[in-house]
């Protein structure tokens, strides 16, 4: 029973990827994407991207005495998907921005964190902050693909790439750390 168990552990942690956080160093390739493509749908890709939120409140007396924050970028390989017959240099550029459009926010969040002060009701902005954040990037990445129409439109990618590399500029100071 023993080396059964111990067979499927290591089974789990060999198809079990570790979600990775973004670098601005590295581009997605489509060996980064490792789940089965869905061919009950017409998207031809999908990037799962999401952001990681977490924070500590010290706490002395019932005063709030400091707090601490991580937010992480992350693509989830695992989650990932591609159909191999549509696969194409334009797309995984496609995808890369929905990643990059998923750092942005990271980078959105952590501005308005450092932005806050310690209060009674930091835990509530905490949450109301995060909230906020995912609300608009959900927005922000159904715009994109119905702007680019899925990468389709090379005007509007071109505009879209140039628009968030900008916006990730602005806010280098806030941007993850490998």
């Amino acid at each position: 029973m023993f080396k059964f168990l111990l067979a499927l552990y290591f089974t789990f942690l060999v198809y079990n990827e570790p979600p990775m956080v973004w670098r601005e160093s590295y581009k997605l390739s489509w060996s980064d994407f490792k789940g089965e493509p869905n061919y009950e749908v017409s998207a031809s890709a999908i990037t799962a991207s999401g952001i990681s939120f977490r924070f500590s409140i010290t706490e002395k007396d019932a005063h709030i005495m400091s707090f601490t924050t991580e937010v992480l970028c992350h693509f989830y390989p695992e989650k990932s998907w591609y159909k191999p017959d549509e696969r194409s240099d334009t797309l995984l550029k496609h995808e890369q921005l929905h990643f990059d459009i998923t750092e942005l926010h990271a980078r959105k969040l952590r501005y308005a964190i450092a932005e806050l002060k310690v209060s009674k009701s930091l835990k509530k902005e905490l949450k109301t902050l995060n909230n906020r954040v995912i609300k608009a990037l959900t927005a922000m990445q159904k715009r994109y693909d119905n702007e680019t129409n899925y990468s389709r439109n090379d005007e509007s990618q071109i505009k879209w790439q140039t628009f968030v590399s900008e916006e990730l500029e602005k806010l280098s100071q806030f941007k993850s750390k490998p």
